[in-house]
């Protein structure tokens, strides 16, 4: 059987079993249970990009997951109305409501997931993760504790497979199934629908990183045996993505290179002038923009240095995003099919030269800004040292542990806990659950707790 319009969603939820009564409002109730999680709460203390200044407000995970939905939603409405126009779907009514109604509503909730397994500290996290255990390679002992699968897991942590995890998981007195997300839903977020093991850029952008953990294969393997995606291979396991991923990824891919501009300029690392020169680049390529009428309104804020960069951002995203839904229906046949090579935002070509002036300035400028490489050092040490504390005590032998060990593993909230007879690899995930659901704060005030350097109520 082949991916379709038609079979590519599904109302039904991943750990229950039950049909809902009514299809309609599946999508909108991941939604919600997102929102209320505790896991998306602590995106609002999490870092984006900058340091959170005490004066000027810059987005971060929280904002940013909130924006991106914004995009996703439009970007699913566009491109619901228009395969919803085709004669195929119009004779299906089922699939017809589908996508006038509901497919913003999936790539609204998957948008508002896809950051959810990031660690505090962001990419820096996942590095000082995955270098404790690359640190231990050459230990024999260890290293044979755990299977292939699981030690390319572990070496090459990532925030993807990590949000799979979170919203599927049965933590320790939680209910089967996590969230109990549909299926259509966290489809939609698997980005690199892959094990670690099947990592390979030169297969392709889905193959660049994995989705998900090997404790989470049987999740995995519902979501594809719901939806008959292409198989890519068998062994490692690798699936071509679902064609709701790349609206998904779009208005991610939107967001982070427009709104840290944005951020730059309001933090002074970026001025004006250069900020406007390479929006308008962009909005001077769109044929439907209207150029005199932008000019005017610019002049009306000139006043509002921030305020007029606000304005311009905003008909950038509006470009890009009626661009990429464009490209999306374009290459529709492509996508279903797991075919398509580039991202949406990518494909764009008469946007090119423009965005990768901003992409290298951003990377230049922005992302090796002093105030950014400062909190991604202190990020990888003190999710280091956690790490190193966590995982030393979790992995000695019971009999064998000292208090100290005894007092960190304590720490650990119950959700987390494991068993004593556990396998090394599933005490580790705990361990990992623990320190990369915390947020920035927590983490800086835990290690400096556990090195002595402050005492709580001092």
């Amino acid at each position: 059987m082949e991916l379709t319009w038609k079979n590519c969603y599904s109302p039904k939820r991943y750990g229950d079993d039950r049909l809902p009564a009514d299809a309609r409002s599946v999508y909108e109730r991941d939604y919600d249970r997102i929102i209320f999680s505790s896991a998306f709460r602590r995106l609002q203390n999490k870092t984006q990009v900058f340091p959170l200044p005490e004066r000027v407000f810059v987005h971060n995970r929280l904002t940013h997951s909130l924006e991106v939905v914004s995009v996703g939603r439009s970007l699913g409405m566009i491109v619901g109305e228009a395969l919803a126009d085709f004669p195929e779907l119009k004779e299906d009514p089922k699939s017809q409501d589908f996508y006038l109604n509901q497919l913003k509503s999936v790539v609204s909730a998957a948008c508002l997931a896809h950051d959810l397994g990031n660690p505090a500290f962001g990419h820096s996290g996942e590095e000082a993760i995955s270098k404790y255990f690359l640190d231990r390679e050459n230990d024999q002992g260890f290293r044979a504790a755990f299977s292939a699968g699981e030690w390319e897991d572990l070496t090459n942590f990532e925030g993807n497979a990590n949000a799979l995890r979170l919203l599927s998981r049965q933590f320790n007195g939680r209910l089967a199934g996590g969230l109990q997300m549909t299926y259509t839903s966290l489809a939609s977020i698997l980005k690199y629908p892959c094990e670690s093991l099947a990592r390979d850029k030169s297969k392709g952008k889905h193959r660049s990183k994995y989705g998900f953990f090997q404790e989470e294969r049987p999740v995995f393997e519902a979501i594809v045996k719901e939806f008959p995606m292409a198989l890519d291979s068998t062994e490692p396991i690798a699936y071509r993505r679902h064609p709701f991923v790349y609206l998904v990824e779009a208005a991610d891919d939107i967001c982070y290179s427009i709104i840290d501009y944005e951020d730059a300029h309001r933090l002074g690392i970026l001025t004006f002038d250069e900020v406007k020169e390479d929006f308008m680049q962009i909005l001077e390529q769109d044929e439907s923009t209207d150029i005199n009428r932008l000019r005017r309104n610019l002049e009306n804020l000139r006043e509002d240095k921030n305020e007029s960069v606000a304005y311009l951002r905003a008909k950038v995203i509006n470009t890009l995003v009626r661009a990429c839904a464009d490209a999306f229906i374009a290459q529709r046949d492509v996508i279903l099919n797991g075919e398509f090579k580039s991202s949406l935002l990518d494909s764009l070509s008469q946007f090119s030269n423009a965005l990768s002036r901003i992409e290298k300035k951003s990377i230049g400028r922005i992302y090796n800004h002093d105030s950014v490489m400062k909190i991604e050092l202190a990020g990888f040490k003190i999710m280091s040292g956690l790490i190193e504390d966590f995982v030393e005590a979790a992995l000695l032998d019971p009999t064998k542990r000292q208090k100290r060990h005894q007092k960190v593993l304590g720490l650990i909230p119950n959700q987390f806990q494991f068993e004593n007879n556990a396998s090394p690899y599933a005490k580790v995930m705990c361990i990992l659950d623990f320190v990369s659901g915390m947020t920035d704060n927590y983490a800086l005030e835990l290690y400096r707790n556990l090195r002595g350097i402050s005492v709580p109520g001092i």
